[in-house]
């Protein structure tokens, strides 16, 4: 009985390893289409006694954390280094800076984009 397990573990064996390089071959296509990112709109909204953006609506790469778009946000308004910005979404809470566009654009979008509110004090939350 021990040897008619053997080629089922065998088998299984195999049919994981193949998964695995399917896995890294779809990995290693994905980085070489680079040019082929998703973008996610995302429309910044100025709240409180935060300065008015001219350009509202950005598209982002999906991938990028909430913390890059705060830093982004914080050079267009050219803030100085120790201001603080607050970003929150949908006037609710404040996302923490380590938090993936695309997670929150799934669970909060809405009519195709991501609203974000900032201001230079807390506001919300």
């Amino acid at each position: 009985m021990g040897d008619e397990k053997q080629p089922d573990d065998t088998q299984s064996d195999l049919s994981n390893a193949t998964e695995s390089l399917k896995i890294e071959d779809q990995k290693e296509n994905g980085d070489a289409s680079k040019s082929d990112k998703v973008k996610i709109d995302i429309l910044l909204k100025a709240t409180g006694n935060a300065p008015i953006m001219k350009k509202k609506k950005w598209a982002v790469d999906a991938e990028k954390p909430i913390g890059w778009i705060m830093e982004f946000v914080k050079k267009y308004l050219k803030l100085e280094p120790e201001e603080k910005l607050f970003l929150y979404v949908n006037q609710t809470f404040a996302p923490s800076p380590d938090q993936i566009v695309k997670n929150l654009y799934e669970c909060f979008g809405t009519d195709g984009k991501l609203v974000l509110h900032y201001c230079k004090s807390q506001a919300w939350g």
